[in-house]
This record gives structure tokens, C-alpha cells and sequence, in this order.
């Protein structure tokens, strides 16, 4: 059995659970890797065979996507380019962690493509919902990365094939303290900005991760360093406390580490805003920028106990083999039906 497995390299998420999902895939079949997104910092220890541009978002410096920037680095033709270029009819089975390219590729031509990402939770109505309503928000998170079947990570066991997160190796194992710093990391904000949102709070010690410098230096009470995985890691394992945007690996590994935790979501990032209500239900404090109006809010935030205990166990291991049962046994249903395809290849238009 030949799969190939596809995760979105915008942001650092993505890569960081494909970390254990791809050992635990390998287990059952040969396993080739693709990529596509500009903006991931953390590299993986396996092969890439094709790594696309893809049509990733830009982070801003004001809390939010650079629409600008996002439209400028996606070329709609070379996107359509990649995807009729993807070799997804060379595997059994695409699994997806929300990669557009062959995601489509699939869709097109035919050939089985599973979901395994938390964006896919999203399209449970047992999910917490923002309260208001982003119309491409809600368009990108149903047709971004087309898939015939879904298996999602979440906060909590919201519904069914929806599963708690994918807490890699590296994390569990380590040495959990607590320090006398703040570990921040909200790539959407420019130094210039946390350092004068952080440096009002003088009685703490802020460890920012940046996405946005290429040295590390102190202002004040606040360290600015570029983001390495290992050191950011450390730095959280060893903290009072993770201040982070509404994204979902970050919170999630936070929590495990038994860190409390505030998050800031970003704006034109529908997905956060998901996640923001359900880390709310948690008891995880949010708000809705990094400005000098919500100093007081992180102060307390900071003096405060706002310790959450969560389960998340270590059972990747079964959620896959679950995913490549459920295949076999569609597919084997498949091929006793002649007129029955689960997998429709779809007529493409190009205009």
C-alpha cells in the first residue's frame, strides 16, 4: 500500500504532529511526504519528495493576515500548475493535514483522499462557533483542502472521528519547571509591538519568539530571539506561562505541560476564532488584541493561578490504524460494487 501524505507548511503546527503521525503511518504502508506554505520554521527529520508554494497565508505585524502580501505570493497559475503536476494517482490513498494542492489533485483525478487535521473539526456543528461570522472564513475552511472522509483533532471529543491532540514525543518527555518568565509567541505582531505592550509589565520576564527578527536581543524586561524549536520548546517547559495566538498546536502542548495559558487570536484567521471559543469553554483567558487597552488583563492574567488540567493521551498510534482500516474496508466494498465509487473523479472546467 502506497500512501502520500500532505500537510500545509504555513505555520509550524502542521509539521510538528507530522513528527509522530508519520512513524505511526509507516507501520502500516510506504509513506512518501509532500509539502506546500512558506512560513513553517521547524524542519522535519524524514524525506520531502515534492515541497510546493502552494497557496499559503502571510502573517501580518498588527495581529492579523497580510491579506496584501497573501494575494502577492499566490499566483493562481502556478497553483493550478501544482496541482495538475501533484503525482497523487501514483498512491492508494492521500492523507491530508489541510494541503490544498493535493487535496485538489485528488478531488480531480479521482483518488481517495482522507483527512487528518484539526481544520477539518471545524465542519462539526457540535464545535464551539465564533459568534460572529467570517463568510470567507467559513468558505476556506470548507473548500481549502477538499476531502472524502475526516478524522480531526480538537480541544475535546467534540463528535465523532474527532480527537484530542496530537502531542508529539518531544513534548511528553519533557522536564516540566517553573520559571519566573512569560514564553510569548504571536508571530502575527512585529517586535516593536510587543515590546511596547510587555515592557509596560515590568514585574515579568517575557521570552518573545520571533518571526520577525534574525538575532536575539534584550529590551527591558523583554527578550526577543528568533524562533528555534528546541530552545522555544525549553523555554515553555521551564515558564510561568505561554501568552500565544489562538492556533491549536501551541495552546495544546502548553496545556499538557500543565502551563496556563493566554491566547490572543488572529485577525482574519477564522480558525483561531474556533479556537478561542473552545479554549474559553476550557477556562483559557482571551483577547482579542495585543494593545496597551489589555495590559491590565494580561497583569492579572500573570498574578493569577489559571492552572487547566486536560487529558490528552498518546493514541496516535490508533487513530491511524482506525483511518487505514476504515480505507480497506471501503475500498475493499468498492471493488465488489462495480457502479459504486466513493471516489469520484471530477470533471474540471478550465476557463
Amino acid at each position: 500500500m502506497k500512501i502520500l501524505y500532505a500537510i500545509q507548511g504555513t505555520g509550524n503546527g502542521h509539521l510538528s504532529r507530522a513528527k509522530d503521525i508519520v512513524p505511526a503511518l509507516r507501520k502500516h504502508a510506504q509513506v512518501d511526504i509532500i509539502v506546500s506554505g512558506v512560513q513553517a520554521d521547524i524542519n522535519l527529520p524524514f524525506k520531502i519528495k515534492h515541497w510546493y508554494k502552494g497557496f499559503g497565508f502571510i502573517f501580518g505585524k498588527k495581529g492579523g493576515v497580510d491579506i496584501y502580501a497573501t494575494f502577492k505570493a499566490n499566483k493562481i497559475k502556478r497553483f493550478y500548475q501544482e496541482i495538475m503536476s501533484c503525482p497523487v494517482d501514483e498512491y492508494d490513498l492521500v492523507i491530508n493535514d489541510f494541503e490544498p494542492i493535493s487535496a485538489w489533485a485528488a478531488k480531480l483525478k479521482g483518488v481517495p483522499c482522507f483527512a487528518l487535521s484539526h481544520q477539518s473539526a471545524m465542519q462539526s456543528k457540535k464545535v464551539p462557533r465564533p459568534h460572529h461570522k467570517d463568510w470567507l472564513g467559513i468558505f476556506i475552511l470548507k473548500n481549502y483542502a477538499p476531502a472524502n472522509k475526516s478524522y480531526s483533532f480538537h480541544f475535546k471529543r467534540y463528535d465523532e472521528r474527532i480527537y484530542t491532540p496530537v502531542i508529539r514525543n518531544e513534548i511528553r518527555k519533557q522536564e516540566v519547571t517553573t520559571g519566573k518568565h512569560i514564553t510569548v509567541y504571536l508571530p502575527a505582531y512585529d517586535d516593536k509591538r510587543l515590546i511596547n505592550v510587555l515592557g509596560r509589565i515590568k514585574s515579568t520576564q517575557f521570552e518573545v519568539f520571533s518571526k520577525h527578527t534574525r538575532h536575539s536581543y534584550t529590551d527591558g524586561n523583554v527578550k526577543i530571539q528568533e524562533i528555534n524549536a528546541e530552545q522555544f520548546i525549553k523555554s515553555m517547559a521551564g515558564s510561568m506561562g505561554v501568552l500565544c495566538g489562538a492556533g491549536f498546536e501551541t495552546p495544546a502542548e502548553a496545556l499538557y505541560l500543565r502551563k496556563k495559558v493566554m491566547v490572543v487570536p488572529m485577525k482574519r484567521q477564522y480558525e483561531q476564532h474556533f479556537n478561542a471559543e473552545s479554549l474559553k469553554e476550557l477556562g483559557v483567558p482571551v483577547i482579542p488584541k495585543l494593545s496597551a487597552k489589555y495590559i491590565d488583563y494580561i497583569r492579572v492574567w500573570i498574578e493569577k493561578d489559571y492552572q487547566i488540567t486536560v487529558n490528552f493521551p498518546n493514541e496516535t498510534d490508533d487513530i491511524v490504524a482506525q483511518l487505514i482500516n476504515d480505507y480497506k474496508n471501503i475500498a475493499s466494498f468498492e471493488s465488489s460494487k462495480s457502479k459504486f465509487n466513493p471516489f469520484p473523479k471530477l470533471e474540471f472546467i478550465y476557463a
